[in-house]
């Protein structure tokens, strides 16, 4: 359920499409008439685990997104009478147990709404489980570009699989630039800085930092619908479809980074949803003449048989293969990318040239650079980097805390 992006922007262009006369005068785009409808996104695996089902509505434009299914009963039943119960969790329904979908049984979805309405699908089969063989990695050149494209190969002796979705998770390690073991804290000092301006902190000190911060790991997923289809072959096999290319001026790559790919098999109905799908949302010009419009999956609506429903119950066999590289790895003459961010450095002078016996300004904050770095340390805009005494360097904590935009967790399956 991760084509959720691909997904709604689809839902866009379809209420666009179902409400716009044509034109080719620039147009203000307004929602005039709406067309209430569900959005039902939904995929079974093969995977014992709780399977999640997405239940929402389509919005307006003017609208900040879409507005989820609340409350809803929602089950999954097998032909042999096995019910499988869901709980919302989290803006999603969850199967309250862990349960896979096995070879030879036909599953079914039900759904009613918390105000009646009542949706079933066609009931559905398990796909051949085929197993990915390699994920390739090839240095490539796309729109002047040089980078790495990252594609699947996979094989299915029997012949039945023919159809693929796939989708990408992805892992980037990360190493701040300007980072310090210290951190900079606010403390109560009233006998060295009376009277300031920050009760109760009057004064800057230094701790070691409690947790990992100058290393993280950053994970994302894909959004978009990557379809291929072996229907046409004389084997059914997949030969370096790309899932994703990342260019050598991409910091994503610049350490270590890991991709995990996902499988889907599907059924011919199920492909052809998702690539009607995948063409209507990436039509580019909502205001071509060739409007597109509503098109049906394997829902329907059993209170009322002539409501739109969008979406698809999809049972499919899913496997998946992980790959690690280095940059050196895939460009061994070639430097690493930047870090994306510019890490400018800010000086504070530490010193505060008084009265005899001289004392450091930039604890108590009576102005000046003082009560500048106090409210930068207060406020979190500014961290520690280093020292060169009387000057204190201080850089934004994208530059020297990872954990601030990433996770300093080492994921389980790093190698």
């Amino acid at each position: 359920m991760r084509f959720k992006l691909t997904y709604y922007k689809f839902l866009l262009v379809l209420i666009i499409s179902l409400s716009m006369v044509y034109c080719t005068e620039p147009y203000q785009l307004q929602t005039e008439t709406y067309e209430d409808a569900i959005v039902i996104e939904a995929t079974i695996t093969n995977e014992l685990k709780k399977q999640q089902i997405k239940i929402s509505k389509t919005y307006m434009l003017e609208e900040n997104g879409p507005v989820f299914e609340t409350g809803a009963n929602v089950y999954v039943q097998d032909d042999t009478g096995n019910r499988y119960e869901f709980s919302e969790q989290n803006n999603l329904y969850e199967s309250t147990t862990e349960f896979q979908a096995v070879p030879g049984k036909q599953y079914q979805l039900f759904i009613t709404t918390s105000d009646g309405r009542e949706y079933i699908s066609t009931p559905e089969t398990l796909t051949t489980i085929t197993e990915i063989e390699s994920l390739s990695t090839n240095v490539t050149t796309k729109e002047g570009q040089t980078g790495v494209e990252i594609s699947v190969n996979s094989y299915d002796p029997t012949g039945t699989s023919k159809f693929y979705r796939y989708e990408y998770e992805e892992t980037s390690k990360i190493t701040v630039p300007k980072w310090s073991p210290f951190k900079t804290v606010l403390l109560p000092h009233p006998r060295i800085c009376p009277g300031t301006s920050f009760p109760g902190f009057e004064t800057i000190g230094f701790q070691l930092r409690p947790t990992e911060t100058h290393v993280c790991y950053t994970t994302k997923t894909s959004n978009e619908l990557f379809l291929t289809s072996t229907n046409t072959y004389n084997e059914d096999r997949v030969v370096n479809f790309p899932v994703r290319f990342i260019s050598n001026t991409d910091y994503t790559i610049a350490e270590r980074y890991s991709i995990m790919v996902r499988q889907y098999v599907q059924s011919f109905e199920a492909y052809t949803f998702y690539k009607t799908l995948k063409e209507i949302s990436g039509s580019g010009n909502i205001l071509s003449p060739n409007q597109p419009g509503f098109f049906y999956g394997n829902l329907k609506s059993v209170t009322n048989p002539k409501e739109k429903v969008i979406g698809f119950f999809e049972v499919a066999a899913v496997t998946s293969k992980r790959i690690f590289f280095n940059f050196n790895d895939i460009f061994p003459n070639t430097h690493a990318p930047a870090y994306p961010v510019n890490c400018e450095e800010y000086e504070f002078d530490s010193m505060y040239f008084g009265d005899p016996p001289y004392s450091p300004e930039f604890p108590c904050g009576y102005g000046g650079p003082g009560l500048e770095l106090r409210s930068a340390i207060a406020q979190k805009r500014l961290i520690f980097y280093k020292e060169a005494f009387p000057i204190f360097i201080m850089v934004k904590p994208v530059c020297g805390d990872c954990s601030t935009f990433s996770s300093n967790v080492i994921p389980p399956f790093w190698q």
